[in-house]
């Protein structure tokens, strides 16, 4: 069996197993094709398993200096270029130790190669009154009652229960049915559920829009467009779009910016961390704690705590 058969295998089970996102696969399929394209004219054939196991340390070097010479030829930042080589390493790997898991290969070639180093990304939050009144600021920009009623729940959801975008839209008539007796409950990536309390003020949005909504049947989408389909990810970006344009803000203030806000006014509100990842549906505290590098204003109450700030 050649790569590309088990490059299919393993993005099947990336889709339907570990239940990754549409987009997560795209990428990591055109990851992973271009590199086994690289190897296949590096080698002269096709690799196989076996051929993949004998590649050398050398041969990945040489497939990571052919994609960085490719991709300077390319637009964009030095910082976005190095991103976008460390996730193709990245992809490589996990596509290794998939196969490693499945068909026992030993990739050490791999492992020891050093992806390029980048910048970490912080948290660009709204400001508090920002974050407070974007909801009903963006409803105000609807042409419909519907979808003033639906943006300012959605966006009062976003930014009052910390949401992803996606889980946001994924939610059903019967979750939020539910909400008010024990929390709201979420499907966060990889299909992992947690429980999100609502505040009093989220949950009567909530019900404003639920109460309005076209068809409140249990299994009906949550958020709904004119034409009754769930609201699709892009429209509520378009909508906030025209919101920051009006505004004057940034490109930062997207959807995924009132999540940020959300974990950072809890943070100088003196929120457990611990609490703001089970919140946020983080898997690893690390992902949690970039809060506190953006949150100068956190990170000097920490050092004026220290015993030496006092003398």
């Amino acid at each position: 069996m050649l790569m590309h058969d088990h490059l299919e295998n393993w993005l099947d089970w990336l889709a339907h197993e570990k239940r990754s996102r549409p987009n997560t696969v795209l990428a990591y399929r055109n990851d992973v094709a271009c590199a086994l394209a690289f190897l296949t004219e590096h080698l002269g054939q096709e690799p196989d398993l076996d051929a993949f196991a004998r590649l050398r340390t050398s041969d990945f070097r040489a497939w990571l200096a052919f994609d960085t010479a490719r991709s300077e030829n390319g637009r964009g930042t030095a910082d976005g270029r190095a991103r976008s080589r460390a996730r193709r390493v990245s992809a490589l790997r996990s596509f290794s130790h998939y196969l490693a898991t499945r068909h026992g290969l030993s990739a050490g070639a791999l492992r020891q190669m050093k992806a390029p180093k980048v910048r970490k990304r912080l948290p660009r939050p709204l400001s508090r009154d920002m974050a407070l009144s974007a909801p009903a600021e963006i409803a105000s920009l609807a042409e419909h009652p519907l979808c003033a009623a639906r943006d300012e729940a959605l966006f009062t959801l976003l930014y009052g229960a910390g949401l992803r975008i996606g889980e946001a839209l994924a939610l059903d008539i019967r979750d939020c049915d539910r909400a008010g007796e024990a929390g709201l409950r979420v499907t966060g990536k990889g299909g992992k559920e947690r429980i999100v309390p609502l505040l009093p003020n989220v949950l009567k949005t909530l019900m404003l829009w639920r109460n309005q909504h076209p068809c409140p049947t249990p299994d009906s989408p949550l958020f709904v467009g004119l034409r009754g389909k769930r609201l699709q990810a892009a429209v509520a970006r378009r909508v906030m779009h025209v919101w920051r344009e009006q505004s004057g803000l940034d490109a930062s203030a997207t959807p995924h910016a009132l999540r940020h806000s959300f974990a950072t006014h809890l943070l100088e509100g003196g929120a457990d961390l611990r609490a703001i990842q089970e919140l946020l549906g983080h898997a690893s505290l690390s992902t949690t704690q970039a809060y506190t590098l953006a949150d100068e204003r956190h990170l000097l109450a920490v050092w004026q705590a220290h015993p030496r700030a006092r003398k």
